[in-house]
């Protein structure tokens, strides 16, 4: 399954378990044999949910069916010797079916039966290159991805796995291989489909979203792709399907279903380097991103509350996938549905997924007649349905209620893969967030300064932000003093590992150079926060985020310092305001935009005058963090201009008109 499963999966409901079995830790290894029955169970329960899913992923992938399961049962049994995280169910992903099928028909020049064993040879060097990763404990890169864009190529992925649904889902033969493709020759299709295997593929899809839904009370506790698969079956044999609509699966499965890696069809062909590079690139990206994000997703859900180790998850994900290609499986990740499943069944240790592989064993060889009976049209269903809960509305508010700018990089990587590939959406995405972050750290500046600018702006959104860590008694202090960006995450990452163990309590600072804080940064600090409270260490205190203005009321919105934000202000009716001193000044738009700045460099930058410190019958106080100082600036025609900081609403006044006069409005 994918990552943006995963990702809802870590919403999902209670998992079952007591309070009393969260408070011991069962481990992987020897010493989770002990836990077997729990394991055997819910190794039960996933490999019913695996089997439909696993072959329904082969065929959208453009693979045999059997690569599907051979992909699930290979991770089961090496799964638990490896390690890397607790009660993730690892096999062929969903989220990757459309990169794998495109990389599929790229290699074998349109031929799906000469490019699945060049595609071999192409996971096996993704398993590789994982490996390698791992050791250079590259895991925490993943980290600099903007979350923006990630849940934009998530759901990108969703709408091409609907898409290319569509052939099996209505029973048509279909030419298109790029997404709008599919849809533009949708009509043409509808008018050469299969009646009866469009209506039974409706049928499965309007009963996955009704098993889906709360009032479908205690039927929810009967895995909904099993359900599908059974009512597909008696359907199709009721309906009388052909074999070409039904799973087809080899009569001798170890004889005829394996299909070897053709590394020599690869590494002899020069034409193909090309295209097996850009599948390289992109297979390793975005498994290595699904496999840490779903893996971590998992670990929020996890009764026990234990940690999966990301660069061992990397080099787990990597080996499997040098076993699968080797035996003509499938890229391996863990899924996310099928995790919450094996918790939501009580497994407790990887063994889970060993119980997952053995059950499918069984199914493979003592119920082959009885798979081949499932049509593709039910599989299509499950699949359509999965990508719909990968791209649903529900993704686009979510992602919107945190701020529209994260809405916008949403979009942008969503339109930005559908038009061209996942590997240049992903880069779009991230080139546009970069742009972003450009654009708030140029606020206020004209076009000339802003590009005068952009190459110290864009060194800032690498540099360390961390200006310093101490140990203050029993508490630890992290200042920040600069942007705290995605791109800049690893430094930040790396001061909070370093916390004592002896401290107590956590104090992160945010100085004035923190002029933002993006979403994905803001999240992974608040999450981090509450894990060190929850670990029962002691506190944890954020120190001048509140000064700092949200962008929307989510929890982990991005968060600037504000100054000079665009937007002229209105000119007022006084003679002080006019002209040079405040005629179209693009100054403190939006509230509380003085909190916490370096109330000097913004007045200087608005009225081109050097701030005096003093105190003055006419100034007015101001406060600077805890700090309160007389501020003003005298123009050069004599006008006084002053300004004040009342709780969260700046004020400009002025004293020109009148030493006796106070007349103050707020500038917003």
């Amino acid at each position: 399954m994918s990552g943006s499963e995963g990702l809802k999966a870590a919403e999902g409901e209670g998992t079952g378990h007591s309070p009393t079995q969260a408070q011991e830790k069962p481990a992987n290894g020897v010493a989770g044999l002990k836990h077997w029955r729990h394991d055997m169970t819910a190794g039960l329960l996933v490999s019913l949910i695996s089997l439909p899913l696993s072959l329904g992923i082969a065929v959208a992938s453009g693979a045999p069916p059997i690569a599907g399961l051979f992909s699930a049962i290979i991770a089961g049994l090496l799964l638990p010797f490896l390690g890397g995280s607790y009660v993730t169910i690892s096999g062929p992903a969903a989220g990757l079916a459309p990169v794998l099928l495109a990389a599929m028909l790229t290699l074998g020049r349109g031929d799906l039966a000469t490019g699945y064993p060049l595609l071999l040879v192409v996971i096996s060097i993704v398993g590789v290159i994982q490996i390698v990763l791992s050791a250079l404990k590259a895991a925490r890169f993943s980290a600099i991805f903007p979350a923006a864009v990630v849940e934009g190529m998530l759901a990108s992925i969703g709408l091409m796995i609907i898409a290319k649904q569509l052939p099996n889902f209505l029973g048509a033969k279909y030419h298109a291989h790029e997404f709008f493709e599919y849809f533009a020759e949708t009509p043409a299709a509808f008018r050469h489909m299969q009646p009866r295997v469009f209506g039974l593929g409706v049928v499965c899809l309007a009963l996955l979203f009704a098993l889906g839904s709360r009032r479908a009370g205690s039927l929810r506790k009967i895995p909904p792709q099993l359900t599908v698969v059974v009512l597909g079956i008696v359907l199709g044999r009721a309906l009388g399907l052909g074999d070409g609509a039904l799973i087809h699966l080899p009569d001798q499965i170890l004889g005829h279903g394996i299909v070897l890696p053709n590394f020599t069809g690869l590494f002899g062909d020069p034409a193909l380097w090309g295209a097996a590079l850009a599948a390289v690139v992109t297979l390793t990206m975005v498994d290595g991103v699904e496999s840490l994000a779903t893996a971590q997703a998992i670990d929020k859900i996890d009764p026990f509350r234990r940690k999966s180790s990301p660069n061992r998850v990397l080099f787990s994900m990597g080996a499997l996938n040098i076993a699968s290609s080797l035996a003509g499986g499938l890229t391996i990740i863990p899924g996310g549905v099928k995790s919450k499943a094996c918790i939501v069944g009580g497994g407790r240790t990887l063994w889970a997924n060993f119980y997952n592989a053995l059950f499918l064993l069984f199914f493979l060889f003592v119920a082959r007649p009885l798979i081949g009976m499932i049509p593709l049209a039910a599989l299509a269903a499950i699949l359509i349905h999965t990508g719909y809960k990968m791209s649903e509305p529900a993704v686009w508010r979510h992602v919107g209620r945190i701020g529209r700018e994260q809405l916008g990089l949403f979009t942008i990587t969503v339109v930005a893969t559908l038009l061209t590939d996942l590997l240049i959406g992903i880069g779009v995405g991230i080139v546009a967030k970069l742009a972003l972050n450009l654009a708030f750290a140029a606020r206020g500046e004209g076009p000339f300064e802003a590009i005068a600018k952009a190459p110290g702006h864009l060194a800032a959104l690498f540099r360390s932000p961390v200006a310093g860590a101490s140990v203050e008694g029993g508490s630890y202090h992290v200042r920040f003093d600069g942007p705290l960006v995605c791109f800049n995450s690893l430094p930040v990452n790396r001061a909070l590992a370093a916390i004592p163990r002896q401290a107590d309590r956590l104090f992160l600072h945010f100085q004035e150079g923190v002029t933002v804080i993006d979403h994905t940064t803001c999240e992974n600090l608040i999450h981090f926060a509450e894990e060190f409270e929850h670990s029962g260490r002691g506190a944890a205190e954020f120190v001048g985020m509140e000064l700092l203005g949200r962008l929307s009321d989510h929890e982990s919105c991005t968060r600037i310092r504000q100054i000079n934000l665009p937007g002229p202000v209105a000119p007022r009716p006084s003679r002080a305001i006019l002209g040079d001193l405040w005629g179209g000044l693009p100054i403190l738009s939006a509230a509380s935009a003085l909190q916490g700045l370096a109330m000097d460099e913004a007045i200087k930058d608005a009225f081109d005058e050097q701030p005096v410190h003093a105190d003055h019958p006419r100034g007015v106080l101001v406060r600077l963090g805890m700090v309160p100082v007389d501020r003003y600036v005298r123009h050069p025609e004599g006008d006084l201009a002053a300004f004040s900081l009342q709780q969260r609403d700046p004020r400009g006044v002025d004293y020109a008109s009148a030493p006796d006069a106070e007349r103050a409005r707020p500038i917003m």
